[in-house]
């Protein structure tokens, strides 16, 4: 396990560290992740102030309910194999004020995040730029890691990919050639006989393939619908299960023909009715089920039986049944109680 200065860069050659094919390929049962999108620091105060291009001076909100995230996922039992946020971490774009500082204080904050749950990171247009240029995508990869990658985890496969050369790759044509040819690759191995054959493929990124259906208008939120239908061509084809992302800062999509397009609202800034939250994601043998939940809800302590049947071969940490609860100490969260 890196130390606390490298949880930000685990992603490296295209794989995360820890959790490589060679140690996680074997499906080991039924386990959940929770799925994080646009902590966005900066962006409430900019939207409140309708100054959104050149406002987000301040971000002290943003702060305290990724502080309030991390401290009601550390209370899950069992612990989440990971962690991942889809994109626009910060409101500030590259190379404008406000963006180091925004930065250090997300980093600072999400190192509160307990060691055991690794951090995933997608970059989004905020990240990147709604343009990216070869400088702002090292800038992305010096700070986060590699901007695409795959890792396993108890047999699944995820792609982590960069949505933003899907977008508009018109300032570094040579990155986005290289995503393609990497992703062809991943997806051809996913659909072939090879082994390991993976229980579910999944795929993370910033911006929807789509909203609502996979024929709807193109919009900003959303994908074109060129480049949405070769992707939805090419997951189908690849087995993919699930298609996760951020960007709308409301809940949404769908699922269509077997793959189901999930839209999560953020962390930060809410553009809709939705609360801040998070999405608690299980995966087991056959499905993939997963609810979005408020950091309210997620906060409220309990414990019960599982519901029959529920995540069966899920187990709680021996340790952690066994740790005496302290006087002050925020108490365990059954992940059951959350899901069902």
């Amino acid at each position: 396990m890196a130390d606390s200065e490298d949880i930000f860069l685990r992603a490296q050659h295209r794989t995360f560290s820890g959790l490589t094919e060679d140690a996680e390929s074997k499906w080991t049962g039924p386990f959940f992740f929770i799925q994080a999108a646009d902590p966005q620091l900066g962006l409430m105060k900019a939207w409140k102030e309708g100054d959104c291009e050149g406002g987000g001076d301040e971000w002290a909100e943003e702060v305290e309910l990724i502080r309030r995230a991390v401290e009601a996922v550390n209370q899950l039992r069992p612990r989440p194999r990971f962690m991942v946020l889809c994109g626009d971490l910060v409101h500030a774009m590259p190379d404008t004020p406000f963006r180091e500082g925004q930065e250090r204080d997300l980093k600072k904050a999400l190192k509160e995040t307990d060691p055991s749950i690794p951090l995933v990171f997608v970059s989004g247009n905020h990240d990147l730029g709604n343009t990216p240029t070869p400088r702002t995508h090292e800038q992305f990869c010096s700070a986060w890691g590699n901007d695409y990658f795959s890792f396993w985890v108890g047999g699944v496969l995820c792609l982590v990919l960069n949505s933003q050369l899907f977008h508009d790759a018109s300032a570094c044509p040579q990155l986005k050639e290289a995503q393609e040819t990497w992703l062809e690759e991943q997806l051809s191995r996913a659909s072939s006989s090879a082994e390991p054959k993976p229980k579910h493929v999944l795929v993370f990124q910033h911006i929807p393939l789509y909203l609502k259906t996979p024929d709807e208008e193109d919009d900003y939120f959303n994908l074109k619908r060129e480049v949405r239908q070769s992707l939805l061509e090419r997951f189908k084809r690849a087995g993919v299960k699930a298609v996760f992302s951020g960007h709308y800062h409301r809940n949404a999509g769908g699922l269509h023909d077997g793959l189901d397009m999930v839209v999560s609202s953020a962390i930060g800034c809410q553009l809709g009715d939705d609360a801040h939250g998070l999405r608690v994601v299980l995966v087991t043998d056959e499905a993939i089920v997963h609810r979005y939940v408020s950091l309210e809800q997620l906060s409220v302590g309990g414990g019960g039986p599982r519901p029959p049947g529920a995540a069966a071969g899920m187990k709680e940490e021996e340790e952690e049944e066994e740790e005496e609860e302290k006087p002050g100490k925020p108490g365990k969260i059954s992940v059951f109680l959350v899901l069902f």
